[in-house]
């Protein structure tokens, strides 16, 4: 019976909001943090907005390392005590970052949160969902991406408006009393157990066996995806601007960042959700070369077209993200292969500010815009060498054994 009502559609719709509110909450409390807080944290600590910036990627790249070993204990203990977990490791590192004195306390804080952002944003919530509903975990997973969309929505308002009423460190205390008054319970008491590991195999059915180069393959596509994903978030005004779009121009257009993310994981919850989750993600890897193109056909005039564009396939990418590897692979050992997947992407995602940046101070939008399209197009050629399994290959792969 445990199972029959973990899956029943009330119990997936619970599990769904309950992970997607949780989600939302890490996401604005960790990610789009710095965006507020790092100004008036460098003025109060005496140090340079780039060192707040430069702790947050020290996070990154620290969350990234301990990837495969967070996915490794979803997949043995199943989601919901890791994060739980999470919300405490958050809540600390929220109180030592807001009770930070220097330099070198600033960073330690920030490495706590990092730990944290290992154990407690998509990839730890995807695996949670792999090891409680395995191949059908598709949906759910597309569930909390929408709903945690909204992340930098809430985020940045209540962080400026906390920030403005207590100061950054009453906003990184607020924060933390979220995590323990809301994240916790929505983690710890809504999410069920998974169930054990060989119940898990035995639910995900057979499955073709992946190409030897599907783990190199689906890696790159997530290196560099979300290499474009860490340079546009950083540098998508200043691009515009630089493109010719007015400041105010610049600035409503990447506000439509957001809503293109929603409205396209909305077109992949209903109309995509028919076809194979390679063929979206395929898709989506042209949302940013098209956009770069019209871009730098049109100018400044084309900047909204731009953002919707790339956002659009933005937000395909996020669900494809969690989606591929349970298609590719299959749900068994989910959690340490999402880790191992998301490792380089973290790495590259953390450096991604510093090296666009520089491209497009000393080369201008062309050369820069030039290589996040080439990422994006030989993300969209790694995802054509791989195929679906067909469905016979697992029965042909079984007389093949003698099985």
């Amino acid at each position: 019976m445990p199972h029959v009502e973990r899956g029943a559609p009330a119990a997936v719709r619970r599990v769904v909001i309950s992970l997607g509110t949780a989600q939302t909450l890490a996401w604005a409390s960790t990610y789009y943090l710095p965006a507020i807080l790092a100004g008036p944290m460098a003025r109060d600590l005496g140090i340079t907005p780039s060192a707040v910036f430069g702790a947050f990627s020290a996070a990154l790249v620290l969350s990234a390392l301990l990837g495969p070993l967070v996915g490794r204990a979803i997949d043995r203990r199943g989601g919901r005590p890791i994060l739980a977990l999470s919300n405490f490791v958050f809540a600390a590192g929220l109180v030592a970052l807001g009770s930070a004195q220097g330099g070198f306390t600033m960073l330690a804080a920030w490495l706590l949160l990092g730990v944290g952002m290992a154990m407690g944003l998509y990839d730890a919530g995807f695996a949670t969902l792999a090891g409680l509903y395995g191949r059908n975990a598709r949906g759910p997973i597309t569930g909390i991406t929408l709903i945690a969309g909204f992340a930098s929505t809430v985020g940045w308002p209540l962080s400026a408006v906390m920030e403005e009423a207590f100061g950054w460190r009453g906003a990184c205390m607020g924060w933390a009393a979220l995590h323990l008054c809301l994240g916790l319970p929505l983690n710890a008491l809504l999410v069920p157990n998974a169930p054990p590991p060989e119940r898990q195999a035995a639910a995900g059915g057979d499955a073709a066996p992946p190409s030897r180069f599907a783990m190199p393959l689906l890696a790159f596509v997530f290196a560099a995806t979300w290499f474009v994903t860490g340079a546009m978030a950083a540098h998508l005004p200043v691009l515009l601007r630089e493109a010719g779009a007015s400041p105010a121009g610049a600035v409503a257009a990447a506000a439509l960042i957001g809503p293109a993310q929603v409205a396209a994981r909305l077109a992949e919850f209903g109309l995509l959700r028919r076809f194979h989750p390679l063929v979206s993600a395929r898709l989506a890897t042209l949302g940013h070369p098209l956009g770069a193109l019209v871009l730098l056909l049109f100018g400044g005039g084309a900047a909204s077209a731009f953002a919707v564009l790339h956002g659009m396939g933005n937000g395909v990418l996020t669900i494809a993200k969690g989606t591929l590897p349970l298609a590719v692979f299959g749900p068994s050992g989910y959690g340490a292969r999402q880790g191992v997947l998301a490792a380089p992407a973290r790495i590259l995602q953390a450096a991604a500010p510093f090296l666009f940046g520089v491209l497009l101070e000393r080369s201008g939008v062309a050369p820069a815009l030039g290589l996040t399209t080439g990422l994006s197009l030989l993300a969209a050629l790694a995802l054509l060498a791989l195929r679906p399994a067909q469905p016979g290959d697992a029965a042909a792969l079984a007389q093949a054994r003698g099985e």
